[in-house]
């Protein structure tokens, strides 16, 4: 393997792609790296990929997050740009040669704070850069590292969110601890799990004036997220605990700024997150929803008066909130999802919800919709992409999408030639109505399947752009195959019951949603019976390694780092909260559904050979329970390997992602054919 750290553990009747630990010769491996050579075009300095965009307040530059890849090699470096959005033009702020991002425009148009990690080990920390003459500087240092920024109204402070050095990074970040970072010059080193203070989040006051920075929060109050609310306090997502899974139970709170003094200001019956204060300071707007993951929030628009405490939820139409920033005192700037559309609209106090632009073929990058206020009237910038063309900075004026630039070589990154998209729509059991998309499947005839299931359950399939991180799709694609992205009961989009659903039931009726949407496809003559394989990420995980013990049908199974035992799940994960929020349910009652919903129990019925994915440094699904499912597997004769990386939530760094889409290719490929012609053999 690639990576010198991984380890593989195997059983009997593999291919030779689940056998060997360098696969970096094979054809399957060279196939995954020139794909990647295609989208990322590593060493020719061209943006391949950009997120978090910002505009200024004059309305002609934007700000972004950057990636340009030099090498195949680690994670790649972010930077900081900014274009001229008549022109199209993009230039560099800083050296770039780091981590930078959050970018972020001074009130005034001068200056653009961002975050960057100078030395490359983790420190992040607080940078200004002079607009009026390139120069950049870095701004007193905060004990921990920043996460986040906000500028005062007057632009003479910065509102920081500051993470310390042992927190933990969320699941979709990776789910590691980031402060590890700075001493992997030590490896020997100790992890120091429960040292007071060092994992608690607070929020710090920057002075321009002065350069000088200090804690503005109380030490009990964990800060997830916080805005300004005026001069004199702040409002804050917040919470008693200070580990990762503490966030499920955080709250709205107030803190008067000179005295750190707190005031609740909103119980939510749900989490929390999106939280923004209007220019007067006296309305906190936020998103309510049910999270299975910190910084993924998707739901219900609530307005908050700081003044009077009163705190109501604001019609939107059915769109799932995701993004909201105020544009001026009463009216916000909103972006969503409905369906499988994203959606972009306005609420003000005179007209309420009024929706000006959807599109199910476009969307935004990032895990939902996100978008940047420019104008008024609704008017705004993202970066947009769709499943077959990389992301673009665009405008959406008056209701129409206008590219104003491809972030790379349009020729590079359109992947059209793979396959046709189009959304699928199928009923459940119990007769609801349930959609997802289908890729390819244009041949004639069946065709093999691969079934994707989306994390969360939160979560949803959308048109992201699959050059960022789905080599397995585009070359399964490239084969003939189809790709089935079910959104079943639970998945964002379809407002807040649809989305409680799975509350009380994971591995229920959703992973009966999916086999649905399989047997339609097998009836509507797309799919092929014999070859129907599965794979997933974090809860897609799950949902494969459990379908994989309650059906005897598919082909092959890759779930990634999954849960695999919801009570060793309890015990070791960072965010022991989830399991039981979700099962509705506690590890100690007997036949509880953390033993009843657990693929771990039900190992002896698995025929279906299974790949196991996890990553050694993953405090979310930690790799026991992927490494678990494979010995019980094991150990009752069944077909499985286990490929384990020095990642954390997910395969995220190169070469390792390279090996790890080789390796799922060429499992799903062998096992596939082999059904196919074991069926043939019995007909």
């Amino acid at each position: 393997m690639a990576d010198e750290d991984s380890a593989i553990r195997v059983s009997r009747a593999l291919p030779e792609i689940a056998t060997e630990r360098d696969i970096r010769s094979t054809t399957l491996y060279r196939e995954a790296e020139q794909l990647a050579h295609r989208l990322r075009q590593p060493g020719h300095g061209a943006l391949s990929d950009a997120f978090d965009l910002h505009a200024s307040p004059c309305g002609r530059h934007a700000s972004f997050t950057g990636v340009i890849v030099d090498t195949l090699e680690g994670t790649p470096p972010t930077g900081i740009f900014r274009i001229a959005l008549e022109s199209g033009e993009v230039t560099p702020i800083g050296a770039n040669t780091g981590k930078a991002r959050h970018a972020r425009h001074s009130p005034n148009g001068r200056w653009l704070a961002f975050i960057a990690d100078a030395r490359g080990i983790g420190d992040d920390q607080l940078h200004l850069a002079d607009l009026t003459n390139g120069s950049v500087r870095t701004a007193a240092r905060v004990t921990g590292w920043v996460e986040t920024l906000r500028w005062s109204r007057d632009g003479t402070q910065i509102l920081l969110g500051v993470a310390g050095t042992s927190a933990d990074v969320s699941s979709g970040q990776g789910a590691t601890t980031h402060g590890g970072e700075m001493n992997a010059h030590a490896a020997w080193m100790p992890r120091l799990d429960g040292t007071a203070g060092t994992d608690r989040r607070s929020a710090w006051v920057y002075t321009m004036a002065s350069d000088t920075a200090r804690p503005l929060s109380p030490p009990n109050c964990n800060i997830w997220e916080a805005d300004w609310a005026g001069g004199a306090r702040l409002v804050a997502i917040a919470s008693a605990g200070a580990h990762e899974g503490a966030w499920y139970d955080a709250h709205l709170t107030l803190i008067e700024a000179r005295t750190g003094v707190t005031q609740l200001a909103y119980q939510p019956n749900a989490q929390l997150g999106c939280l923004a204060t209007s220019p007067d300071g006296r309305w906190a707007a936020f998103v309510e929803a049910l999270c299975s993951d910190r910084l993924i929030v998707a739901g219900d628009l609530m307005l908050a008066d700081l003044d009077s405490g009163d705190t109501r939820r604001l019609d939107t139409g059915g769109v799932d909130i995701t993004s909201l920033e105020w544009r001026s005192a009463d009216q916000l700037l909103l972006a969503g999802h409905q369906g499988l559309a994203t959606v972009i609209g306005c609420w003000s106090f005179e007209h309420g919800w009024r929706e000006t632009w959807r599109s199910i073929e476009r969307t935004t990058a990032g895990r939902y919709a996100t978008i940047a206020g420019i104008g008024d009237d609704g008017d705004c910038l993202m970066i947009g992409e769709s499943f077959f063309v990389g992301p673009e900075i665009a405008r959406v004026a008056a209701g129409a999408y206008q590219t104003i630039r491809p972030l790379h070589d349009e020729a590079k990154s359109d992947l059209t030639d793979f396959s046709s998209v189009a959304p699928f729509r199928w009923q459940a059991a119990d007769g609801l109505e349930l959609e997802g998309w289908l890729l390819g499947s244009s041949g004639d005839g069946p065709a093999p399947l691969l079934v994707d299931l989306h994390g969360g359950p939160i979560l949803h399939w959308r048109a992201s752009w699959l050059g960022r991180s789905n080599l397995v799709s585009l070359m399964l694609l490239a084969r003939g195959y189809a790709i089935f992205l079910p959104n079943p009961r639970g998945s964002s989009g379809h407002g807040q019951a649809f989305a409680r659903r799975v509350l009380g039931d994971m591995g229920g009726a959703d992973s009966a949603d999916c086999l649905a949407g399989i047997d339609a496809l097998i009836a509507a003559g797309i799919a092929d019976p014999a070859q129907v394989s599965l794979t997933g990420l974090s809860y897609g995980g799950y949902l494969a390694a459990w379908l994989a013990t309650q059906e005897d049908r598919f082909a092959a199974a890759v779930p990634v780092a999954p849960i695999t035992s919801f009570v060793t799940h309890h015990l070791q994960s960072n965010i022991p909260e989830f399991a039981p929020l979700f099962l509705a349910d506690a590890p100690t009652r007997a036949g509880s559904r953390f033993w009843s919903r657990s693929p771990l129990g039900f190992a002896e019925n698995v025929r279906t050979p299974v790949l196991g994915i996890c990553g050694a440094l993953d405090r979310c699904t930690p790799p026991e329970e992927a490494r678990q499912f494979h010995d019980a597997l094991r150990a009752r004769g069944a077909t499985s390997a286990l490929l384990t990386y020095q990642e954390g939530h997910g395969v995220r760094s190169w070469p390792a992602a390279l090996d790890a889409a080789a390796r799922t290719v060429g499992w799903i490929e062998h096992f596939s054919a082999a059904r196919r012609h074991a069926s043939e053999m019995d007909i």
